[in-house]
């Protein structure tokens, strides 16, 4: 398929804007006839992955742009890094790994692009609403984008999404077409108690569950409950995205385009119904807690970064208590989010209570965890997935509150109750 280029991307394909954005536009360009577009799409933000260093080549790309004179053109977003610039001390990788990580985070900064090192950068004060075209990379943020605030982004991957930054162009594909975004397969939770879906923790469960049976196909969920929040459909669209190739889903009568079952599913007939029980969850959650220790050693909050809200929840949870001296207790947040959390008094009382918080980047992609030989909990489902095979520790899916109790009690307590 050819991509029609307007004059003014052809323009820039031939060096108008110099040859950092004519190399970006070439990408654009290649990846709208991969997807089979006739033409090229404007946006109006980018957030970027590209910037988490895996080697000398994402180093080399952006230098290529630097020096090729690319700057942005639309507002854009950093997802994390892989060093936490606000506390350097925890990093415990080598020092030729810090200064090159360090060289490509300056070198987005120069590209123009927002130094926000945050995976969840729909937590900002400014984001996208619905319709509005941008280029998002880094899984749990492209679910949301698509999914809680209605705007519009395929599942774009690093050096694409740097590329659209600079260019302002995407391919007009994907899920940027109204007739891509309906849904052809149902999710039913309807079943499950009113007391498991009161509980967050059951949320990444029914993520993981709905990425396993997506495959390509956009799901809607029907019957969570109205107090759905949206740190619950963050949790449910990072689980997905993790188990599965999950891009967006509808929650019925909470997300915008999904009002209704026949508004999501475009007036057709959905193709499929998937039933979940409690034990489906119940499986899923044991599914991502298979250990051969049982030793605790560290709990993980924050993948997807915590909101605001969520540290308040950590803040009630853990006062008057404290964490046990032979547990590492981590939080991975935003550092516009910690510094609000800071401003209503939660911060220096949990750091007291030997919480550790970590910004800008995470501690399932960074060497900061400092013993990976027992146990880490986690109230993430994507942590508790990732985790094992990214930094060797055998990890625990629980909720917010098993975390707590185990964290203070300094071994692993679980409520089966909870998962009855």
């Amino acid at each position: 398929m050819t991509v029609q280029l307007t004059n003014e991307e052809q323009l820039v394909l031939d060096g108008s804007r110099g040859p950092g954005v004519a190399m970006a536009m070439r990408l654009v360009r290649r990846l709208g006839e991969a997807m089979g577009a006739t033409e090229l799409r404007p946006i109006s933000g980018a957030h970027i992955d590209s910037c988490l260093y895996h080697g000398q080549s994402g180093l080399d790309f952006v230098n290529a742009l630097v020096n090729g004179g690319a700057e942005v053109v639309v507002p854009t977003t950093l997802n994390v890094s892989s060093l936490d610039l606000l506390h350097p001390e925890l990093f415990l990788g080598d020092e030729e790994t810090r200064t090159s990580a360090t060289a490509l985070m300056d070198a987005y900064v120069a590209l123009g692009c927002e130094p926000t090192w945050t995976c969840a950068p729909y937590q900002r004060t400014v984001r996208p609403t619905v319709g509005d075209d941008i280029a998002w990379a880094e899984s749990n943020a492209i679910v949301f984008a698509n999914s809680v605030l209605g705007a519009r982004t395929h599942r774009y991957g690093d050096f694409i999404d740097i590329a659209a930054a600079v260019t302002g162009r995407v391919p007009n594909a994907g899920l940027h077409l109204t007739e891509n975004r309906y849904a052809s397969l149902v999710i039913d939770v309807s079943e499950l108690s009113a007391e498991l879906l009161a509980t967050s923790a059951v949320f990444p469960m029914i993520g993981l569950l709905v990425g396993r049976s997506a495959g390509n196909d956009i799901p809607a969920v029907v019957g969570l409950p109205p107090t759905t929040t949206e740190d619950d459909l963050k949790a449910l669209g990072a689980a997905g995205a993790s188990s599965g190739s999950l891009a967006m889903f509808h929650a019925v009568g909470l997300t915008p385009e999904a009002p209704t079952l026949d508004a999501a599913c475009g007036g057709h007939v959905p193709q499929h119904t998937i039933t979940v029980s409690a034990a489906d969850i119940r499986a899923a959650r044991d599914e991502l807690s298979q250990t051969t220790s049982t030793t605790l050693t560290s709990i993980n909050l924050g993948t997807p970064h915590y909101s605001v809200s969520e540290i308040g929840k950590l803040h009630r949870a853990m006062t008057g208590k404290t964490v046990h001296e032979s547990v590492a207790f981590y939080v991975s947040t935003g550092r516009d989010v910690l510094a609000e959390a800071g401003l209503r008094g939660w911060v220096a009382p949990l750091e007291a209570a030997g919480v550790t918080f970590v910004t800008d980047t995470c501690t399932y992609i960074t060497p900061i965890v400092r013993d990976t030989t027992g146990v880490a909990m986690s109230d993430s489902a994507k942590w508790a997935y990732y985790a094992p095979g990214n930094i060797g520790v055998e990890s625990i899916f629980a909720s917010l509150g098993e975390c707590v109790e185990s964290a203070v009690a300094g071994r692993i307590i679980r409520d089966d109750r909870l998962w009855a």
